[in-house]
């Protein structure tokens, strides 16, 4: 799988990378729709782009491009967030968000991003705990904008707030929070939402899957290869499964999992000690 997804590889490991964040977010969604028509996608942010410039004025200040952007995806297109089933992969899978019109914050934050970054508009993820919002800022102006709630404009105290209510952090602690991230966070959250939603399904290869891309990203992360490893004990792969819990171990060895996870490892050594 891994190699046909070359260009979100190129985004994980490098935060200079020149990928949009369309072609990455695409190659993901691919996980969960093999043989995804890349361009149909890209068609559809296109004629968005074509859409908003028509109604964009020249020299349209900050302020009137966001509204005029909310009026085109939330009123006239209805996107809006999945509130009904938030866990459904589809609201990661960037086509599905473009043809369902459904997402969870961070993937319509997408879609505003990259329907923004083609008519010349400096819109920005940020990586709000619990809840990812954008950034629109130019010489002029600054403003956060909530893609998942019909893009309502917020102050700084509305960040405070919402991150407070969503994920019980206050932001004012941690003001880098509010700081644009990178096209590699977000797609590293994106996989880390798919992840959690594969794991809970118990869809053990896409869930592997989007565990070798997280470790692609992030090789020295210890719980990545804990979470496979006992993918690979699952579905009987033995020998890969020793790896990556060993893998684990020396990355955390002092983990609370420890015990665990050695004990995993002995059954695997009965296990190959019974087919001598």
């Amino acid at each position: 799988m891994l190699s046909a997804v070359q260009w979100l590889r190129d985004v994980l490991r490098n935060d200079e990378s020149d990928v949009t964040l369309d072609i990455a977010a695409l190659e993901l969604a691919s996980i969960e729709f093999p043989g995804l028509d890349f361009e149909a996608s890209l068609f559809r942010l296109d004629h968005l782009a074509e859409q908003l410039q028509s109604q964009l004025r020249p020299r349209a200040s900050g302020l009137d491009f966001i509204h005029a952007m909310n009026e085109l995806l939330f009123e006239v297109l209805q996107f809006r967030g999945n509130e009904s089933d938030y866990y459904d992969p589809r609201n990661s899978c960037l086509n599905a968000v473009l043809s369902r019109r459904l997402g969870i914050p961070i993937s319509l934050s997408i879609v505003y991003m990259e329907v923004a970054r083609r008519v010349s508009r400096a819109v920005s993820g940020i990586g709000l705990p619990g809840h990812f919002i954008v950034l629109y800022q130019d010489e002029d102006s600054r403003y956060w904008v909530d893609p998942f709630n019909r893009g309502r404009v917020l102050s700084y105290d509305d960040c405070c707030a919402l991150a407070k209510e969503t994920a019980g952090v206050d932001v004012r602690d941690v003001p880098g929070v509010l700081a644009p991230v990178t096209k590699r966070q977000i797609m590293v959250r994106m996989l880390s939402n798919l992840k959690a939603i594969y794991l809970s399904g118990s869809a053990l290869d896409k869930a592997r899957q989007i565990i070798d891309l997280l470790i692609d990203a992030r090789p020295d992360y210890p719980e990545e290869y804990r979470h496979r490893g006992l993918i690979h004990l699952q579905q009987l792969n033995h020998r890969a499964a020793k790896a990556d819990l060993e893998r684990f171990l020396k990355l955390e060895p002092n983990a609370p999992e420890r015990h665990q996870v050695e004990q995993q490892l002995l059954l695997i050594e009965r296990w190959k000690a019974g087919l001598n």
